[in-house]
């Protein structure tokens, strides 16, 4: 049955090996992943208070999606899908989490060390496509924020397939910009003049240097770099020497009210400024990354995508409807409404992507393992959630394998839903109540999510249900009460 999870199929799967490229014809791969970015924060997604020229310029050198999705509402979960290309019914990581009470003991040993909780560790048994390009002879690193485990444990980013990690470990310490560390690799670096909140050295202008010494690196073999930049997850903070922040103060002058800090994060004076100002630098980056590529000839053989790992947030004094982070989608990060998971993604490789493309094509992050696989010309696991969207970067619309749904579920709340070709469907509450009704929404004509129509299909309505049912595998790290008992199972 068409409606059926790929983890079923995948049961009686073997790996598939596509014919690799000669090493010479491997493009780089660059991963640019903002934090918490929503749908509607870039010009080229129809932004107007924020310039982002650099982003612009990637979508109308490449391709624009207007239908991609991450792999969860929140920021581990999202990257956990994201690199082992498992939806979060049976990736391992499903939620932020720092793990199990059994693992009490190695935490607040790590805590008191870090000054920080690690997140829960990826585990060994699982593959990361950074592991498969690192085995097919790419020099490979990992620059911003991990979240996923940490150097003392499995979850070490080196241990994922990484030969350089530098960046924060914890998503903890990376809710603020000027940490007293950061770690390269299994060490940690001091950062002279910042006491954790304040200070001299911008955490992400240390990432941006990093990364752009990595780029620079000339070597006889492709490279791949994950540039998970902390960028624009609050708290507001941003150079003061920024040059766009001036500009934005002038702009905003009369409609910024301080934000005084006492619900989360930092309080500042000018948060909406702030805010623009941070975004605006982040392009700004992605603009230097093609500056060098372009300067050491590397520009034609590298395929850059932009993407978030979520939707817009909602707190530590950032503006949501000021902004229109989300627009025109409802709701926003933790939530399954698509403004918590649609967002922008953007390819761009010259000679294999036409310029100033938009694409439909309905995908999710866990499309990119079976892509770079396909690429590359590594085998795919068996069990992974994606296809390769090399087809519709290439133009090739008719070769494109469609996917037959796709399927989300966040532990905290207990909520899940699923896109199937123009339909979405959500379901709240499942926790408590294993058999909430499917709230069903037609994105063609009601991208807002609106208006509920499963009284008007219920034959859609009773897949979605199924869907949801058979997406869900059980999970001791991250139950889900009543949905997880056996006779509930299909």
């Amino acid at each position: 049955m068409p409606w059926k999870t790929s983890w079923i199929s995948a049961l009686a799967a073997v790996l598939t090996v596509a014919a690799p490229l000669q090493a010479s014809a491997r493009p780089n791969i660059i991963v640019f992943l903002a934090d918490d970015l929503g749908y509607g924060e870039l010009g080229c997604y129809g932004q107007k208070k924020i310039k982002t020229p650099n982003l612009d310029q990637l979508a109308a050198d490449g391709m624009r999606f207007t239908d991609f999705y991450s792999g969860h509402a929140v920021c581990a979960p999202s990257r956990c899908v994201m690199l082992t290309g498992k939806h979060t019914g049976h990736s391992f990581v499903r939620e932020n989490s720092e793990g199990r009470a059994a693992q009490a003991e190695e935490r607040n040993r790590i805590k008191a060390a870090d000054g920080y909780l690690p997140q829960i560790a990826l585990p060994a048994s699982e593959t990361t496509y950074a592991s498969a390009l690192q085995k097919s002879g790419y020099r490979t690193a990992c620059v911003g924020k991990w979240g996923l485990g940490h150097p003392s444990n499995e979850g070490s980013p080196n241990k994922h397939g990484f030969d350089l990690f530098y960046g924060y470990i914890s998503q903890w310490q990376a809710h603020y910009y000027y940490p007293t560390y950061l770690w390269r690799n299994d060490v940690k670096e001091p950062l002279e003049g910042n006491d954790g909140k304040v200070g001299r050295q911008h955490a992400a202008d240390l990432m941006e240097h990093e990364a752009l010494r990595f780029l620079e690196t000339r070597a006889d073999k492709p490279f791949f770099l994950y540039y998970a930049t902390p960028v624009p997850h609050v708290s507001l903070q941003v150079p003061p020497d920024e040059p766009s922040l001036a500009e934005y103060k002038q702009a905003f002058a009369g409609q910024d009210p301080p934000y005084d800090g006492k619900k989360s994060y930092l309080p500042t004076e000018d948060p909406r400024a702030i805010y623009a100002a941070m975004v605006t630098r982040m392009d700004r980056t992605l603009g230097k990354f093609r500056e060098l590529l372009k300067r050491t000839g590397q520009d034609q053989n590298t395929l850059i995508i932009f993407t978030s790992d979520n939707g817009a947030t909602f707190n530590g004094g950032y503006d949501r409807e000021f902004f229109g982070g989300n627009l025109p989608l409802r709701g926003m990060k933790t939530q399954l409404w698509d403004g918590g998971i649609r967002t922008p993604f953007i390819a761009a490789w010259p000679g294999s992507i036409q310029p100033g493309q938009v694409s439909k094509f309905v995908g999710a992050s866990w499309d990119l393992f079976p892509t770079f696989a396909e690429i590359v010309g590594f085998p795919v696991p068996a069990g992974l959630d994606g296809v390769s969207i090399l087809p519709t970067l290439k133009g090739d619309v008719a070769a494109q394998k469609q996917h037959d749904h796709l399927y989300w579920e966040t532990v905290a709340g207990g909520h899940q839903a699923v896109r199937m070709g123009p339909w979405k469907g959500i379901r709240l509450g499942v926790i408590k109540n294993p058999s909430a009704p499917v709230q069903l929404f037609n994105l063609e004509t009601d991208i807002s999510e609106t208006t509920d129509v499963a009284a008007q299909h219920p034959d859609i309505a009773r897949k979605m249900a199924a869907i949801m049912t058979a997406g869900r595998v059980p999970s001791a790290e991250f139950p889900m009460g009543e949905l997880d008992r056996p006779g509930l199972r299909p």
